[in-house]
C-alpha cells in the first residue's frame, strides 16, 4: 500500500511525467517513510555515480544521513523523487540559503539519477519540477558544486535552457543560474515534451510484438474479433494471446494461447486488454511485471459508468504510468497503424482500412464505427487510427506530438467530445498546424456537457471561447463527420491553394451557378466563370476549358463540375480532369454526378494520369465542393501570415504585480475584490494607466473632486447593477461647474433613490469609442482574455470575442479586428478613425498580467475610450481567488 503523505505534504507537487524513451515516470515529493527506498537506491549505485553525487566514497547511508534526507520541511528544504514501480530512480533536492535583503533567495542544489536509467532524461524532468516548487517558495536561482568530471550533470544545467554562470575553486565547480522560465527555457522544454510523447506514441503503434488479453474462442466476440483481425490483418511482429482457460498447448486462429500474461516468454510491447471490467487492474499489474510498453484497453465498466468505475479507472492510470506504459482506452475501440512495415490492426473494425496520409483520432468509440467507414467509403487512406475511448490518459494532444514528424501523415483529423487541456491543445496543435493541416470536429455546442467518462474540469467560459480557442490555433473547425472528410479529401491530397480566387468550369449553367453562389456565401471570389460548355460537349472541348482556367495566373483554385448525359459517367471526362488537375498543379475540386461514390470517377482515372499525380476529390453536390475548398483557403491563408511575437510590452514590473497578489491574498486567502488604490496599483505594475476618479457622497464632496480632478467630470452610478448605464441615466458627461453638478447629483438621486448614495466622479476623457477588454481565468481554459465595443453591440448581440494567453502580437490584432461592431474603430460610415494601437497596447498588457498570475480570477477594464489618439481606462475591478492551479503548467506533467 502506497503510505499516506505526511501533514504539510504539497500533493500539487506529484505528476506522472513521460521520458525521453518514452516510458513514463512518477514524480513527488519525499517521504519520511521513503528512508529504505532511498537506502536500495544509494546501494544500487556505482561507485563513480557515488562520488560524483557526495564527493567521497560512500558505500552505505548512516540512519542519520536517511533521517536528514528524507525529513524535509517543503519549504526551505524540499526533495523530490522519480518513482518507475516500486523503485526510486531519480532524487532531486535544494536547501534554500538565508535571505539576504536586495538579493533574489537561491538554493544550493543536487540530483542523484540512478544508473539503470541513466539516459531517459530524468534529470532534466526533475530540474524543471524542482524549480517550480523553488519559485512557488520565492526562490530565484539554484546554486550547486560540481566535480569537472560530472559532465552529465552540468549538461543538465546547460542542456535546459538556463544562462548557467561557472566558476572554479578548490577543484570544483560553482555553478549559478536564474530559474524563472526564459523563452529559451520553456523552448527547450516543449521540445522534449513533444519528443517524449510522439515516441510513448510510437510505442503504442508500431510495436514489434502484441498480445490479446481475453482472448476468446467465441466468433464474434470481443476477443476473438480483436485477435482476428491483428492476425488477418497481417501484423508482421510476434503475436500472442492469452485466456485463462486455456488449454495446454491450445492454438487459437494459429496463435498459442497461454493462461496469464505472466507465462509470456519474454517482453511484449503492446498488451489489448479483452477482460471484464473487474479484472482489468489486475491484468495490468501482470503486464508491468512482463515490461509491457504499452496498453490498449477496450473493455468498458470504468468511468463512464458512475463513481465506482472512475476509481476502477484511476487504479488502472496509476497502475499502468507507475509502470512506465500509456495507456489507450478504456473503453476504446482500438487503433490501426497501415504502414506495411508494422499492419497492426488492434481494433474492433474488422477490415483494415486502406493505407494512406490521413491521421484520425476519435474520443467516441461508438462513433469509431462511422468514422473509419466513412474513410472506407470514401476511399480515403489512413495512416494511422486511434480511439481513445474514456480518454483516461493518451489524448489527442499526445496524437498531435505524434504526428508532428510523422513522415507517413500528410494531414489529421480529431473527433472531440471534449477537450480536457484546452490550454495545451491550443499550444500543440498551432505547432502541428503550421506543417500539416489539422481537421477538427467538435461537438458539445448544443451545451449538453460532457460525455461520462471523461475527465475534463468544469469550465466557466462560453462555448464561443472553444470555437475562439480552435481558429487561434489555425485548425481547420467542421460541424460533423462528413465535413471532416470532405475536408480532409482536399487537405491531403491537394496542394494548399496560394489564394481565394477560383474559376468554376463545368458543362452545366445550373451547377455551376450552384457553385458560384457557394464561393460568395463562404468568401471565396470567382474570378473566371461560371463557364460551360454545351451538355453534350466532347471531352476535348471540356479539356480545352479546364486547360484555359489553369492557365490562368488569376486563378488559384478551380472547381469542375460535370453532369453525364448518362447515368454512367464517362471515365475519359475524369481522366480529362485528373490530367489537367495535376499538369496545372492548382488546388481542384470537383463535382461528378452519378458517380458510384464521391471520388470514384475521379480516382479510377488512369488513362494518360501520372502515377504520382495527386487524386482530385470528388463531391456529390457543389456546394459539399466550395465549402471543403473555402476551408482549406483560409487554412492556407492562416498558414502563410506573419506568427507574430510573443507579447512583451515595456514597462511591466511582474515581480510588483505578484507581490501586490501575494500580499492582498494573504490578508484573505479565500479571495477578494481589490479596493480602488490596489487596482490601480496592480495596473500600473502591467503598465496601464487608470484614469483618477473619486467615490463620493453629497455635492460638498462632488465639488472638491471635480476641483481636485479638473473641469469638466463626468458622475456616474457606481456598484455592479449600475456602473455605467447610460441607458438608464447612469452617466452624466461634460459638466463644467459646480452649479451643473450639484443638479446632476440631485437628478440622480432622485431616479435611484438610495442607490445613488455613492457616485462618482472622474474628469472627461473626451470622445471615443467605449470598449471593454476582460481577462478571466478558467479552470479549464486557464485565463480568458475577452474583447468587445461597449453599449449595444454587446448588450443586444453579445459581440465579443475570446483569446486564450499566451497571445502574440497578431493575436491582439486578430481580436480587435474580429468583433462585428471593429468597424467602428476605423473610420465606419465618416467617423474618426480611433487610435487601434493604443487599444491593442491596452490589451496585450492584460493578457500578459492574466497570463502570469492564475491569482486574477477577473481583470475587468470597462469602459476603456479609445480616442483619435491614445486610449485611456476610465473603470477597472480586479478579482483575486487562490490559484486552481492550470492544466498546461511550467514543467511537463500529465493530466492527471
Amino acid at each position: 500500500m502506497v503510505p499516506l503523505p505526511p501533514v504539510g505534504y504539497p500533493t500539487r507537487w506529484e505528476a506522472d511525467v513521460v521520458l525521453r524513451d518514452g516510458g513514463t515516470a512518477h514524480v513527488r515529493p519525499i517521504r519520511p517513510s521513503d528512508a529504505d527506498l532511498v537506502a536500495a537506491f544509494h546501494s544500487r549505485q556505482s561507485e563513480e555515480s557515488r562520488y560524483l553525487r557526495f564527493f567521497a566514497p560512500m558505500p552505505r547511508l548512516s540512519a542519520r544521513d536517511l533521517e536528514r534526507f528524507t525529513n524535509v520541511d517543503h519549504v526551505d528544504r524540499v526533495a523530490l523523487v522519480a518513482t518507475v514501480g516500486e523503485d526510486i530512480v531519480g532524487i532531486a533536492r535544494f536547501d534554500a540559503a538565508p535571505p539576504r535583503e536586495g538579493s533574489p533567495r537561491s538554493a544550493e542544489v543536487a540530483f542523484n539519477i540512478s544508473d539503470d536509467h541513466q539516459g531517459r532524461g530524468l534529470g532534466s524532468v526533475l530540474l524543471e519540477h524542482l524549480a517550480a516548487a523553488a519559485r512557488e517558495r520565492g526562490i530565484r536561482r539554484f546554486t550547486a558544486d560540481v566535480l569537472p568530471q560530472n559532465a552529465k550533470m552540468i549538461g543538465v544545467f546547460r542542456e535546459a535552457g538556463f544562462e548557467v554562470r561557472q566558476g572554479y575553486s578548490d577543484g570544483v565547480l560553482d555553478v549559478s543560474f536564474a530559474i524563472d522560465p526564459t523563452e529559451r527555457s520553456v523552448d527547450v522544454m516543449r521540445a522534449r515534451e513533444q519528443r517524449a510523447e510522439a515516441r510513448s506514441v510510437q510505442a503504442l503503434l508500431s510495436p514489434s510484438s502484441v498480445v490479446v488479453v481475453g482472448a476468446s474462442r467465441t466468433p464474434g466476440s470481443v476477443g476473438h474479433r480483436l485477435l482476428a483481425d491483428v492476425v488477418t490483418g497481417g501484423f508482421t511482429g510476434e503475436v500472442h494471446a492469452v485466456n485463462a482457460e486455456a488449454e495446454p498447448g491450445e492454438l487459437l486462429l494459429g496463435v498459442p494461447v497461454l493462461r496469464s500474461v505472466r507465462d509470456l516468454p519474454g517482453p511484449v510491447d503492446l498488451a489489448v486488454v479483452a477482460v471484464p471490467a473487474a479484472a482489468v487492474v489486475a491484468t495490468v499489474a501482470d503486464c508491468a511485471s512482463q515490461g509491457v510498453r504499452g496498453l490498449v484497453v477496450v473493455s468498458s465498466g470504468f468511468a463512464e459508468t458512475g463513481p465506482e468505475g472512475l476509481e476502477r479507472q484511476r487504479e488502472l492510470v496509476r497502475i499502468a504510468r507507475a509502470n512506465g506504459m500509456r495507456v489507450v482506452g478504456p473503453n476504446s475501440y482500438g487503433v490501426v497503424n497501415t504502414d506495411p512495415a508494422v499492419r497492426l490492426n488492434a481494433s474492433l473494425y474488422a477490415d483494415t482500412p486502406p493505407a494512406g496520409r490521413f491521421g484520425l483520432f476519435s474520443q467516441s468509440g461508438a462513433l469509431a464505427v462511422t468514422v473509419l467507414s466513412s474513410a472506407q467509403r470514401r476511399g480515403l487512406g489512413l495512416s494511422t487510427f486511434v480511439s481513445a475511448g474514456n480518454r483516461a490518459d493518451v489524448s489527442g494532444n499526445d496524437l498531435m506530438q505524434f504526428w508532428l514528424d510523422h513522415e507517413g501523415t500528410a494531414a489529421v483529423g480529431l473527433y472531440l467530445e471534449s477537450v480536457g487541456n484546452p490550454r495545451k491543445f491550443s499550444r500543440v496543435a498551432r505547432t502541428l498546424a503550421r506543417k500539416k493541416p489539422v481537421v477538427v470536429v467538435k461537438s458539445g455546442a448544443s451545451g449538453f456537457g460532457v460525455p461520462p467518462g471523461h475527465a475534463v474540469r468544469a469550465s466557466r467560459a462560453p462555448f464561443e471561447a472553444v470555437d475562439s480557442m480552435l481558429r487561434q490555433a489555425g485548425v481547420i473547425r467542421v460541424e460533423n463527420v462528413h465535413q471532416l472528410f470532405d475536408v480532409a479529401q482536399v487537405a491531403v491530397h491537394q496542394p494548399l491553394p496560394q489564394g481565394p480566387r477560383v474559376a468554376i468550369v463545368g458543362n452545366s449553367d445550373a451547377l455551376g451557378t450552384l457553385a458560384a453562389d457557394a464561393c460568395v456565401s463562404w468568401g471565396l471570389q470567382v474570378v473566371r466563370g461560371p463557364s460551360a460548355v454545351a451538355p453534350y460537349a466532347p471531352v476535348e472541348a471540356f479539356t480545352a476549358a479546364l486547360e484555359s482556367a489553369f492557365a490562368d495566373p488569376g486563378v488559384d483554385a478551380v472547381v469542375a463540375s460535370w453532369v453525364p448525359p448518362t447515368p454512367a459517367p464517362d471515365p475519359a471526362v475524369a481522366a480529362a480532369v485528373a490530367r489537367t488537375a495535376a499538369a496545372g498543379a492548382k488546388t481542384t475540386v470537383t463535382c461528378f454526378l452519378g458517380t458510384r461514390s464521391l471520388s470514384a470517377a475521379v480516382a479510377d482515372a488512369t488513362e494518360g494520369v501520372p502515377a504520382d499525380a495527386p487524386v482530385v476529390p470528388s463531391y456529390p453536390t457543389p456546394e459539399d465542393a466550395v465549402r471543403a475548398l473555402a476551408a482549406v483557403v483560409r487554412y492556407a491563408q492562416w498558414r502563410r501570415r506573419d506568427r507574430g511575437h510573443p507579447l512583451a510590452p515595456r514597462g511591466v514590473d511582474l515581480r510588483a504585480a505578484r507581490a501586490l497578489v501575494e500580499r492582498a491574498l494573504a490578508a484573505s486567502p479565500d479571495g477578494v475584490e481589490l479596493g480602488p488604490e490596489d487596482t490601480a496599483a496592480l495596473l500600473a505594475a502591467g503598465g496601464v494607466d487608470l484614469l483618477a476618479r473619486a467615490e463620493v457622497r453629497g455635492v460638498e464632496e462632488a465639488v472638491a473632486a471635480a476641483e481636485r480632478l479638473g473641469w469638466p467630470v463626468a458622475l456616474k452610478t457606481v456598484g455592479e447593477d449600475l456602473a455605467g448605464r447610460q441607458d438608464l441615466r447612469g452617466v452624466r458627461l461634460g459638466i463644467t461647474n459646480p452649479v451643473a453638478l450639484a443638479e446632476a447629483v440631485a437628478d440622480m438621486r432622485q431616479v435611484f433613490g438610495e442607490r445613488a448614495d455613492v457616485l462618482a466622479v472622474q474628469h472627461m476623457a473626451g470622445l471615443g469609442v467605449p470598449c471593454l477588454v476582460r481577462s478571466t481565468e478558467d479552470p479549464l481554459f486557464g485565463p480568458v482574455v475577452s474583447f468587445g465595443v461597449e453599449g449595444d453591440p454587446i448588450d443586444l448581440m453579445g459581440d465579443v470575442a475570446y483569446r486564450i494567453p499566451p497571445l502574440t502580437d497578431v493575436d491582439v490584432a486578430d481580436l480587435v479586428r474580429s468583433v462585428k461592431a471593429a468597424p467602428k474603430l476605423f473610420g465606419h460610415r465618416g467617423s474618426p478613425v480611433m487610435d487601434v494601437d493604443a487599444l491593442e497596447d491596452v490589451v496585450a498588457r492584460v493578457a500578459v498580467l492574466a497570463d502570469a498570475l492564475p491569482e486574477v480570477a477577473e481583470l475587468r477594464l470597462s469602459p476603456v475610450l479609445v480616442a483619435e489618439r491614445g486610449a485611456r481606462v476610465l473603470g477597472a475591478s480586479v478579482t483575486l481567488a487562490p490559484p486552481q492551479g492550470r492544466a498546461d503548467p511550467d514543467r511537463r506533467t500529465l493530466p492527471s
